[in-house]
This record gives C-alpha cells, structure tokens and sequence, in this order.
C-alpha cells in the first residue's frame, strides 16, 4: 500500500513544468526509438530525434486551438526551412545567400511575440540539422520527411498532454509567481533590521533585483492567463486563477511599497521591539507564499497558518505600547509605524483568502490588458516598426546572419566534412547582448567538452547498439531537464545524444574531435559578433532605459492621484500603468547589471548608475505605498492641497524625462525649493488621511536632486565617452 507521504511526494514531483517537459519529451523519443530498433532502421533514428528535439524547442504555451494553430505553423516553418537546405546545398553561393536572407527573416519573426520568436529559433535549428545529415540523404524528400514527422509527433503529444491536463500550465505559472513574492517578502523583511548604521542603498538594490524576479513572474503568468482569456468563456477553474493573479499584483504592490526611510525608522525605534516585530511578521508572509505556490502546484485549497496572525495581533499589542509610552521621539514616526501595520494587515488578509479570491476582491473590470500583435496588417507593421538599426532585434538579426555566413565560408574554406556544427554552436551561443552571450560561451565550452569525455569511454562500454539507444533516450530527457537551468549540464547531454546518434550510422568515435573543435570555433564567432557587429553596449542604451522607467513611474503616479479623487478602482488603466512602472524598474536593474558583465572600457559611469538604480526603486516603492492605500478625499481644499503637490511633482518628473532624452538646460528650472517646504511643513499640519500623500510625496521631491544630478553627471561621462 503507498503511503499518504509518497503519493504526495509523486504529486509534488509530477506537478513539477520541468519534469512535465520531460516526460513529454521521453514519450516522443521512445516512440521513434522502439520502432526503429524493432525494424532495424538505425539511419532514421538522427532525423527523428532531432526533428522531436526542435519542436520541442519551440513549443510555447496557449490554448488547445492556440497551441495546434502553432504547431501548424511550425511545421510550415521547418518544411520552408528544411526543403530549402536539401535545394540549395550543393550551391554554396545561392546557400549562403538563402541562408543569410532566411536567418535575417526568422530573427524579425520574433517582433510579432515570443511564440514567434521560439519558431523562428526552431526553424533555424532545424536547418542547421538538416545541414549535418545533408550529405547522407538518400533524395531531397528523405531527410525532411523524417525530420517534420519526428517534430509533428512530438506537437501531436503535447496537444493530447493539454487535453489531459489544461490548467497545469496556468498551476505551474501561478505557483512560480508566488514562490517569487516569497523570496521578495524574504528581501523586504532586511529593511526592517533595527540597526543603528542602516546602510538602505545594499539592501535597495538587492531588493530591486529580488523585485525584476517578481516582475518576471507576473508576467509569465499573465501571458498564460491570457492564452485562456481569448479561448473565449472561461471556465470556473480559470476564472478563479485569474482572481489569484490579481491578488498577487496586490500582494506585490503592497510589498513594494514604503512608507518612510528605513533607517530613520531603525535609528529612532532601535530600543523597542517594534522593528523585529515587523521583520518576523514579513518572514512569516514569506513562507506562507511559499506554501500558496505549493497548494496551487498540487491543485490543492490553501489554509492559512495562524502564526502569522498571532504575528500580527503581537505586532498590533506592540505599536498600542509605543503610543502609550508618548515618547516625543517617536511621536512624529507613529503615523507611518500605522500605515505599515495596516498595509501588512492587508498583506496578512488577502494571503489568508487566497482559496476565496471573491473576499478581498470587488467586481471591477478584471480584464487582462492584450498587448499582443492580432490580425496580419498588426503583425506586419510590428516587424517594420523594427527594420531599423536602432532596433535590437534588427541588430541580432544582422549580427547572427554574418557570423552564421562566415562560419559557412570557413566550412568550405576548409571542407570540413562535420563543419556544420560551427553553425549549431553559433545559433546558440550568439545571443542578443554580450552579457548573454558571454554566459552561454563559457557553459557551452565546459558542457561539450564534459559531454565529450563522458561520451568515449560510454561509448566502449556500450558498443551494441540497443544499449546506445537506451542511452540516448536518456540524454535527451535530461537535456530538456536542465536546459533551463544549468545549461552547462544540458549541454554536455545534448552532446552525449549527438554522439549515440551518429554512432547509430558507425561515426560517433569520428565526429568527438570535430565536434570540440567545432564548438571553439563557432563560440570564437559568436564572441566577434556581438562585439564587432552592431554590439549593444548597455553603457549606450542606459540613459533612454532610465528616461522609460521614470515616465513610467510618473504615469503610475497620476493614475493614482486621480484615484484619491474619485476612489479606488483597479481598472484596466490603472493596472496598465502600474505594470509599466514595474517593467520599466525591473528592465533597468537587468541593463546594469549586463553592463557589468561587458568589458570594462564599453562600461562608463557604472557607480552613478547603480546609486540612479537605488533612487528610482525607492521612488516606485514610495509610489507603490500611495497605490496601496487610495481612498476617495472629498474635502476639496485637502484635494486641492494634494493636487498642487503633485502637479510639482509632476513637472519635475517631466524635466527629469527631457534631460534624460538628450534635451540640455543651462539649469533646472523645475527644481522648485520652496514646494519641498511646503509639502514638509503640509506633511507637519495635516493630521487626516491626506498627511500619508503629502509624507510620500515630500518623500519623492526629496530625492529629485540626487536624480537630477546624476542624470547631468550621465549625460557628461556619455559625452566624454564619445569623443575618446
């Protein structure tokens, strides 16, 4: 009899994506495997099994209808791309013209959306295989065949695998989402240390990169929500995910959020127990989202914990001590002490109501803001909005053709018989930025020469082909395990596949040195690319990612006053802009730190960016407070007080956007001293619910300085930069 704790255990682990990944993938190899060592047909083996391996690459998920519209796709995609390579492959000039015209147009595909992108990777990837049977195929219909239909069995077994289970991809995504809000919560809970010598800049960059995790997150598992939206009615068990997804935008608004310095609040509370208090209650919101993320792995209901509401029914009991002690210290601080607990009282219920998201939750609009391309004029003028050499992906176009052109002229330069692996290392390890690149080169190198090493002596003891067969089915599933997580290992697997697959045709000792050497040369090639050919340097491209994330920051900012007007309402707007300012601050903490990975002469002004970093994430956190607590103000003289703050605010915020978009400006005209003692002396007199605005906004205009400084500080070095 299997135990209770087993069967769970086997749950836990079938619920897992990666491990879903690879039995699919497992089912597939198996299903070319068994028939072609029944019929002794070891030629075919290769074509198949790499023909399941690129439909597996490219496979994205949607909906059943979505999910077999792409497939019909891809296989239109990869006949293009593998009927192309048998016509043209005994005329190198119209091949390498077919080859540059066809990588430049797949790489542009990718400006439609990311399904798109992961076809046009595929279709590449399939080329490139058909390039390294081309020589041994028996006539221009043999090699391609068995490629679409190792990729067509492979599409077929995931649409049956979605039949079977169609929300597990929406499970799998929520759960991620809040696992991330964990680690978030977890970071957030640092700032809460009552040390006397609280250094916030650490802790806020740490949190930044903890909050592009979350940001990453969210937006997985809205693009998964929104396969099932446009299914059209959505059943009950997709309506409730949806609900979820919105509670942990909340979640993670009022997580974001600040309400004063933290190290003002750790100076003057350093001698009450406040402070840990606070810290305990965020850790134990941490793991109660990661026991959400389990729960909704399994598909099972959550029951909140009571250790953190005694949590915070002892954090309640400890601010009621502080009030009564009236310190005059501490008397200015209370306010803020209060908005905490109550944003955390918030935290602590919507947590509590996660398997009855109708409870926290009121019927606004709860649509899901589609930004993806629909219809083929929208698709189209997508790919020629990017036709430019200003665009990234128009660069990466352009780099990848050349570097896969020249690894070509080298092939022929050379006759190498097995070259075309050059191309194979090339399509991976060149990526869109150096950062990128540079990861995967060091992992592709130290993957393939592992794989190699292991390969040989595996190939001795298994000489018998039935055995090699076993062995390969095995590589390939752990390929598909570790791809996404330890690339030099799924490397290595990959390569140990490759090696028992041409051992099926009597080559696997004859293509290890080769595929070595190939490996260095294509890595070589692709490390030229991105640093001669249209590079991306992130030093070029910071100041406009800075200029976006601060208009985003600023829209957020004036949705949510507007809200303190008419109420609180989560409409499509709102959340729009909201998600803006997130992206905005999440694609700035990835730009510094690629810089960091590039060579250090292509970085410039990397302290005043990371400190640019550290004041526009404590700006969105000081946002994110005032999105957390909207309430309606019908007192319009408070309304009105409010209003000529934020219009302050605003104008600064537009000259900070203007400078950063290049415009010069003898000085700042918009740095306006007298309104930061206004809001300061608004802050002191007010004593309604408008004095928690003014306190976050006197918060922002205070860093406006240091922001504007930078921001002229950038724009010098830049210049600098250029003319050296």
């Amino acid at each position: 009899m299997i135990s209770k704790k087993t069967s769970l255990t086997f749950r836990e682990y079938w619920a897992n994506s990666r491990i879903n990944y690879s039995v699919r993938v497992f089912i597939a190899l198996v299903g070319v495997a068994l028939p072609c060592w029944w019929y002794g047909a070891s030629e075919a083996i290769t074509p198949l099994v790499l023909g399941i391996i690129a439909s597996a690459l490219a496979e994205t998920d949607d909906n059943f209808s979505g999910r077999l519209s792409a497939l019909l796709t891809t296989l239109f995609c990869f006949a293009v791309a593998t009927f192309s390579i048998e016509l043209l492959f005994d005329y190198p000039w119209w091949f390498v013209t077919g080859l540059m015209i066809s990588t430049f147009g797949f790489i542009m595909l990718g400006a439609i959306g990311a399904r798109y992108a992961s076809i046009a990777f595929a279709s590449l990837l399939i080329a490139v295989y058909t390039m390294l049977g081309a020589h041994e195929s028996q006539n221009l219909w043999y090699q391609p065949s068995l490629l679409l239909v190792g990729a067509a069995l492979y599409g077929v077994i995931s649409l049956i695998w979605l039949l079977l289970w169609p929300h597990q991809p929406v499970q799998q995504s929520l759960a991620a989402l809040f696992k991330s809000l964990s680690g978030y919560l977890d970071q957030k809970s640092e700032m809460f240390h009552p040390s006397r010598d609280l250094k916030p800049q650490p802790l806020r960059l740490r949190d930044a990169k903890e909050n592009a995790l979350v940001v990453t997150a969210l937006n997985s598992a809205k693009a998964a929500l929104l396969n099932r939206v446009r299914g059209g009615r959505l059943s009950d068990s997709n309506r409730q995910y949806l609900k979820i997804y919105f509670l942990a935008q909340d979640i993670h608004e009022r997580a974001n959020s600040s309400h004063y310095r933290y190290q003002e609040l750790a100076e003057v509370f350093f001698h009450s127990d406040v402070m840990f208090r606070l810290q305990r209650l965020l850790h134990l919101q941490s793991k109660a989202c990661l026991e959400v993320s389990q729960c909704l792995t399994l598909g099972q209901p959550y029951r909140h914990g009571e250790q953190s509401v005694k949590a915070l029914d002892e954090l309640n009991e400890s601010l009621l001590y502080v009030k009564a002690q009236n310190n005059p210290e501490w008397t200015p601080l209370l306010p803020q002490l209060d908005f905490l607990f109550r944003n955390l009282a918030t935290v602590e219920r919507q947590l509590s109501n996660v398997s009855n998201p109708d409870a926290t939750q009121s019927d606004e609009d709860k649509e899901i803001a589609d930004s993806d391309a629909h219809g083929f004029l929208d698709k189209l003028s997508r790919i020629r909005a990017q036709l430019t050499p200003k665009s990234l992906l128009f660069r990466h176009g352009v780099r990848l053709s050349l570097a896969l052109a020249v690894g070509y002229g080298i092939i022929q330069g050379f006759d190498l018989t097995r070259g075309y692996w050059i191309l194979l290392t090339i399509l991976f390890v060149c990526q869109a930025n150096y950062s990128a690149t540079r990861s995967k080169l060091t992992e592709r190198i130290s993957g393939t020469l592992i794989g190699l090493l292991v390969g040989l002596p595996l190939l001795t003891l298994f000489p018998d082909l039935t055995g090699q067969l076993v062995l390969m089915v095995l590589f390939g599933v752990l390929f598909f395990a570790f791809r996404t997580t330890h690339y030099a290992a799924a490397t290595a697997f990959i390569t140990l596949l490759v090696l028992m697959c041409f051992n099926q045709l009597g080559e696997g000792y004859a293509v290890i040195l080769p595929r070595l050497g190939d490996t260095l040369v294509g890595c070589a090639l692709s490390v030229l690319a991105v640093r001669f050919v249209l590079p991306d340097w992130q030093a070029h491209r910071l100041r406009g990612i800075m200029k976006d994330s601060v208009a985003a920051n600023r829209d957020y900012l004036a949705q949510i006053i507007g809200q303190y007007r008419i109420g609180k309402r989560d409409n499509m707007a709102y959340r729009v802009a909201r998600r803006g300012a997130h992206n905005g601050d999440a694609q700035l903490t990835t730009a510094i730190s690629n810089m960091l990975a590039e060579p250090g002469r292509y970085r410039t002004a990397t302290d005043e960016s990371f400190r640019f970093l550290c004041l526009n994430h404590a700006m969105l956190s000081y946002i994110s407070a005032l999105g957390a607590h909207r309430m309606q103000m019908d007192d319009d003289s408070i309304h009105e007080l409010v209003s000529k703050a934020h219009r302050g605010i605003h104008e600064e915020l537009d000259c900070l956007v203007s400078k950063l978009s290049g415009e010069s400006f003898e000085k700042t005209p918009c740095l306006d001293e007298a309104l930061g003692k206004h809001l300061e002396r608004w802050r002191e007199e007010e004593s309604s619910s408008a004095r928690m605005v003014l306190q976050q906004l006197h918060l922002i205009h205070r860093i406006m300085p240091e922001m504007h400084k930078l921001t002229d500080d950038l724009a010098k070095k830049a210049l600098k930069s250029s003319k050296s």
